[in-house]
C-alpha cells in the first residue's frame, strides 16, 4: 500500500492508494468506504489486464498502464510498480481528499479487505525476471523505433536492419521522491471494569432492656401513686449507607507531532561514452 500525502497538500487533504488482486476485493472496500461516509467522486478505481475480456498485446497495454497512471501523484518507482501490478490483473483503487479524521479509518478498511503488499510482490517479480523501474525505458529514457518491450523491461530490436547504424548514447538520472511508510500506530481503547471493594464503618446500636427489682418502702410524693402514667424509651440501630460517586481521574488523548529532517540519497547513475577510432587520415586519431 502506498500513502501518498502530497495530494492535495494546499488544503490539508491526504490521499490513499492501494493494489487488490481481484476486483470483488475492490469493490467490497469501495462498498465500505462509501458506508464510512466518503464520496464516490473521491474513490478512483482502475482495473487491471485481467478484469478485462478483451484479448490485449502486452507491449501495448504495459505503455498504457504507465500512462493511465499519469495524473496520479506517484513517484515514478511506484507509478511503474503499480502498472506491473494492473499488467498482471490486479486492481488499483485510490481515495483522494481525505481529511485527518478519516484517513486512519479508510487505512483500516483497505487492510481489511486484503491489499497486496507491494514490497513482497516485487520481491516475488523479480525472482521471475522483472527487471523493475531501473532497467525500465521509463528510467532511462531509451526508446528506439521498432523496439518491444521484453517482459524484464528491456528492448529487443524488431527493426529491419539498413545500411545506416546508430549507438544511442544513455544518461541515467538520479530522481528522489517520497512516500509515507507505516511505523505502527496507537490505539487507546477505554472500557469499564468492575473490581470488588470494601470499606469498614463503625455502626451504634442503641437497646432498651427492661429491668424490674423488688423494693419494700413506704410511698413518697414522688412516687405519684395511683396515676396512670407510661414510660417509654426506642431503640435506635445504625445502618450503612453505600452511595458511589463518580469523578475524573485522570485523561488519555493523543496528539500527532510533525518533524522535518534532511537525508542525503547516494546513489551512482550510468551513461554510455562513446571512443571514435579515426582511421581515415595519414595519422590515425582515437577521441571520445
Amino acid at each position: 500500500m502506498t500513502y501518498d500525502n502530497e495530494a492535495g497538500t494546499s488544503n490539508g487533504s491526504m490521499s490513499v492508494s492501494a493494489m487488490f488482486d481481484t476486483n470483488a476485493d475492490a469493490q467490497n472496500a469501495v462498498s465500505r468506504l462509501e458506508t464510512l461516509g466518503i464520496s464516490r467522486t473521491q474513490i478512483r478505481t482502475v482495473e487491471g489486464a485481467a478484469q478485462s475480456t478483451e484479448q490485449r498485446a502486452s507491449t501495448t497495454d504495459d505503455k498504457g498502464f504507465w500512462d493511465s497512471l499519469g495524473d496520479f501523484f506517484f513517484p515514478d518507482e511506484d507509478r511503474y510498480t503499480y502498472a506491473e501490478g494492473l499488467s498482471r490483473g490486479g486492481v488499483l483503487v485510490t481515495v483522494t481528499g481525505l481529511t485527518a479524521a478519516h484517513y486512519d479509518q479508510v487505512l483500516d478498511i483497505l487492510d481489511d479487505e486484503g491489499t497486496v503488499d507491494l514490497a513482497e510482490r516485487e520481491e516475488s517479480w523479480r525472482s521471475e525476471g522483472w527487471g523493475g523501474y531501473e532497467v525500465s525505458p521509463h528510467a532511462t529514457g531509451a526508446r528506439t523505433v521498432g523496439s518491444a518491450v521484453e517482459a524484464d523491461g528491456s528492448y529487443a530490436d524488431t527493426s529491419s536492419k539498413t545500411g545506416d547504424e546508430s549507438i544511442p548514447i544513455v544518461e541515467e538520472q538520479l530522481r528522489v521522491g517520497k512516500r509515507d511508510t507505516s511505523h505502527g500506530r496507537v490505539r487507546v481503547r477505554a472500557y469499564t471494569v468492575e473490581e470488588p471493594v470494601s470499606e469498614t464503618v463503625t455502626l451504634r446500636e442503641d437497646r432498651v432492656e427492661l429491668e424490674r427489682r423488688p423494693v419494700d418502702r413506704a410511698v413518697t410524693d414522688a412516687d405519684t401513686a395511683f396515676r396512670d402514667r407510661t414510660v417509654e424509651a426506642e431503640e435506635f440501630v445504625e445502618e450503612a449507607v453505600v452511595s458511589k460517586e463518580a469523578r475524573v481521574v485522570e485523561e488519555v488523548s493523543l496528539r500527532k507531532t510533525s518533524d522535518t529532517r534532511q537525508e542525503t540519497v547516494t546513489d551512482s547513475v550510468r551513461h554510455t561514452e562513446v571512443e571514435i577510432d579515426d582511421e581515415r587520415s595519414d595519422t590515425p586519431r582515437t577521441t571520445r
